[in-house]
C-alpha cells in the first residue's frame, strides 16, 4: 500500500509540473488575439507601402512623359524646321 501511495504522489508531482508549464486558456486566448492584431496591422501598412510605391510609379511615368514633350518634342520640330527651311531654299 505504501509502495502505490508513493507511485501516485509521484505521478501527481509529475502532473503538477507539466501543468505549470502549460499556458492557460485564457493567456493563449490573449496571444492569439494580440497575434491577429499585429498581423493586421502589419496587413494595412504593407497595402499602404504598395499603395505609396503605385503612386510613385505612377508619378515617375508622369515625369517620363513630361521630359519627352519638354525636350525630345522641341528638338524634332527644330529639326523639322531646318530641313523645311533647306527644301524651301533650294527650291
Amino acid at each position: 500500500m505504501a509502495a502505490v501511495h508513493a507511485d501516485l504522489k509521484e505521478d501527481l508531482s509529475q502532473l503538477a509540473t507539466r501543468l505549470d508549464g502549460k499556458v492557460s486558456g485564457d493567456v493563449f486566448e490573449l496571444r492569439m488575439k494580440a497575434l491577429e492584431r499585429d498581423i493586421a496591422t502589419t496587413t494595412a501598412r504593407a497595402a499602404e507601402i504598395e499603395q505609396a510605391q503605385a503612386e510613385r510609379d505612377r508619378r515617375r511615368a508622369a515625369d517620363h512623359r513630361l521630359v519627352l514633350t519638354a525636350l525630345v518634342a522641341p528638338v524634332l520640330l527644330l529639326l523639322l524646321q531646318v530641313y523645311l527651311g533647306a527644301r524651301g531654299a533650294g527650291a
